[in-house]
């Protein structure tokens, strides 16, 4: 189950796409991103951990989380689902609404399309994360590290589904 590619970058000036092989079914990946018990062990850069408040991957669901880094600063984070098509797509807002309860949330906000795709029995993920603006790209860039922190979190990623080596899915 490792991973044969991978690649995080910037594209255009408001975007950031990062694509990544994994020698694992696609069925398993999938499940590795929408269940929280699974999630939390691989979401984010190296040295962070993923503690999951709630979880509904379902259109107009909500991901609440608070991302713990290892300078001992709490990230609080909120996706918000679009579009979920299982086990090929999901398209989400990151950030807040504005709205009194989201207050608490980190300064940025973005949309995110994740697909998933079956290449012999291997699966190519792809994730674009759209800003809506160059200005609003650039801030995560510079103040998130977020190319660097997109590689380590598909990273982590793969070492997860390796550590679940020879299992065409994740058992509850």
């Amino acid at each position: 189950m490792a991973a044969e590619s991978r690649n995080a970058a910037l594209v255009g000036d408001r975007e950031i796409r990062g694509t990544r092989v994994f020698d694992a079914a696609r069925e398993l990946v999938w499940k590795a991103w929408t269940e929280p018990e699974h999630i939390g062990q691989w979401w984010g850069p190296h040295g962070f951990t993923t503690t999951t408040h709630k979880m509904e991957v379902k259109p107009g669901g909500v991901w609440r989380f608070v991302m713990h880094g290892p300078d001992g600063r709490d990230y609080q984070n909120k996706i918000t689902f679009v579009e979920v098509v299982k086990p090929e797509r999901l398209v989400y807002k990151h950030g807040g609404t504005g709205e009194k309860e989201d207050r608490d949330l980190e300064p940025v906000s973005f949309h995110v399309t994740v697909t998933f795709a079956e290449e012999g029995g291997k699966t190519r993920l792809d994730m674009r994360s759209v800003f809506p603006s160059a200005k609003a790209r650039d801030y995560v860039v510079k103040n998130y590290g977020a190319v660097e922190g997109m590689h380590q979190t598909l990273a982590r990623l793969g070492e997860y589904l390796v550590s679940r080596r020879g299992e065409t899915h994740i058992d509850d």
